[in-house]
């Protein structure tokens, strides 16, 4: 794990979703560190809800400090998971992000209110010998799918380097929530063509949200197109630990 130098600040670990990496985040990070938050970026696997959720708790329970954990999009469904065992996790920050109950699933969340437009730009799956298959978004689609307001030489970047998901992990039921014990935010866009923009403020107020904040016209990527909203809000819960 990263070696800090010393700050009474909790540490920042961003989780990225499905068909993006770390880098999603980097905007999000240059402001954090600026404003002297160590932050960790994790490579989140996309392989299944349990894989991920166990992966990223490895990497909590390497941190010695406070933590602040925030998932983008398919994210949340995974630091839902993780945060339930992680004690030294204090807030949670949604980005465009799945909240789910127990036994609820990123694909069952993401159709649960019309509007979301994503299956059929998904590009030809990609088998795997044990039948799971990977998705990604088709590359001519998903600048307009994922990430409409990014500029379009910055988001057909987006579509060539995206990592893939599992079927597996979209329709995989989460075991633990850790936002029903842990106050958590809720930022995302109202222009979000992945998941509906109502049941991303469905979940928020499930949750009891400590702050939500829906940015006009933006994508399912806001901390790309809007990323000083999205660290301000990271911030903002993060003032909150003592």
């Amino acid at each position: 794990m990263p070696v800090f130098a010393e700050t009474s600040k909790p540490t920042i670990v961003l989780v990225h979703g499905a068909f993006a990496d770390s880098s999603s985040w980097n905007e999000v990070v240059s402001r954090l560190e600026n404003d002297g938050y160590p932050v960790v970026a994790v490579a989140n696997p996309l392989r299944g809800v349990k894989f991920d959720g166990e992966y990223v708790g490895h990497v909590l329970n390497g941190l010695k400090t406070p933590v602040v954990l925030v998932g983008h999009s398919y994210g949340g469904s995974v630091i839902s998971e993780a945060a339930a065992d992680a004690d030294n996790v204090k807030a949670l920050v949604f980005v465009a992000a799945f909240a789910p109950e127990p036994g609820e699933s990123a694909a069952a969340l993401s159709s649960k209110e019309p509007g979301s437009t994503l299956a059929p730009t998904l590009a030809e799956p990609v088998v795997l010998e044990d039948g799971v298959k990977d998705l990604y978004i088709d590359q001519s689609k998903f600048p307009e799918q994922f990430a409409a307001d990014v500029p379009l030489a910055d988001a057909r970047l987006l579509a060539v380097t995206q990592r893939p998901i599992t079927d597996a992990a979209l329709t995989e039921p989460v075991r633990k929530a850790g936002w029903k014990n842990i106050p958590s935010w809720f930022v995302y866009g109202d222009a979000d063509k992945n998941i509906p923009p109502t049941t991303l403020q469905w979940m928020a107020e499930r949750a009891n949200s400590k702050g939500t904040v829906a940015v006009k016209g933006a994508s399912h990527v806001v901390m790309i197109s809007h990323p000083d909203e999205v660290t301000k809000l990271i911030e903002t819960a993060a003032e909150t630990i003592n």
